[in-house]
């Protein structure tokens, strides 16, 4: 039986999920959203952009906000443990059509699964699980160059030291 590879083994970088950061006019011509991870054993960042859904429920889920119901991805992590599973890790791994796409990890009884899904919601389902995420160091790269040559750069650039989003409502 050949040794499973490990992310470490393949040279992926351990972040955490810093904060969730959502900007709209003036500095935005529209609501513009994104997530800054932050490396756990080093100073290199990551900023991904993220539609607004996926970032209010983030950002809600980083500050322990409460819903009356399960929300989408409170009803995706307890389907996942009802049906025997738990999230091992959530890993930002590729560019699909210039768009961070991920894959989560997940252990149940038929084994290990390997779930293909948009970095938002690999991220949010991260999130609510503390699953731990790793990122590829093409990806890492990739964005790092979107922070100087791409339309969104300025907005990207301004979410390293932008505050993070505060959820003071609840969504239903």
């Amino acid at each position: 039986m050949a040794a499973m590879l490990t992310t470490a083994d393949v040279g992926f970088i351990e972040m955490r999920i810093a904060r969730v950061v959502g900007f709209g006019r003036p500095l935005a011509e529209e609501e513009f959203s994104c997530v800054v991870l932050d490396e756990v054993s080093g100073g290199r960042q990551l900023v991904i952009e993220i539609g607004q859904n996926e970032a209010f429920y983030l950002a809600a889920s980083l500050q322990d906000r409460q819903f009356g119901r399960p929300m989408t991805y409170q009803f995706a992590a307890a389907l996942v443990r009802g049906l025997g599973g738990h999230v091992r890790q959530v890993r930002i791994d590729r560019m699909v059509d210039g768009a961070v796409a991920a894959t989560v990890e997940v252990e149940g009884p038929p084994g290990v699964q390997l779930i293909d899904a948009r970095a938002s919601d690999a991220l949010n389902l991260g999130a609510i699980t503390a699953a731990p995420i790793f990122v590829g160091p093409e990806v890492l790269d990739d964005c790092e160059r979107r922070l100087n040559d791409s339309p969104a750069a300025r907005l990207l650039r301004l979410a390293l030291t932008a505050p993070p989003m505060t959820i003071t409502r609840e969504q239903a």
